[in-house]
């Protein structure tokens, strides 16, 4: 299983829309997520610089933010956040993929 840590960019003033979008995430979502391989996925909330960090477990070499084949969900919620977060022109978060440097396990 390999790990899979990025950030992202919340608007600000953004923040409590994007917890209420979250907390309603469309059950279809939660499931093509789950079909492509992706687990134990988390999001947390720098409030001082207004950066998510998420990371999630992936069983393949792809993770929920790969852009090169994006089904009509997952394009469909990238839509619907666009408005709340810094996005690329084709509305998929604006996405920096971190390094691990250490694990404990």
């Amino acid at each position: 299983m390999k790990r899979f840590a990025f950030k992202m960019y919340l608007k600000k003033g953004c923040e409590e829309e994007y917890a209420k979008r979250h907390a309603a995430i469309w059950p279809e979502l939660k499931q093509m997520i789950k079909e492509q391989g992706v687990s134990d996925y988390s999001i947390f909330w720098d409030k001082d610089t207004n950066i998510l960090f998420a990371v999630q477990k992936c069983d393949k070499d792809t993770n929920s933010q790969d852009t090169t084949n994006v089904d009509p969900i997952t394009q469909r919620w990238w839509d619907m956040m666009a408005d709340i977060m810094e996005v690329n022109p084709d509305n998929s978060p604006v996405t920096i993929p971190l390094e691990e440097l250490f694990y404990l396990e």
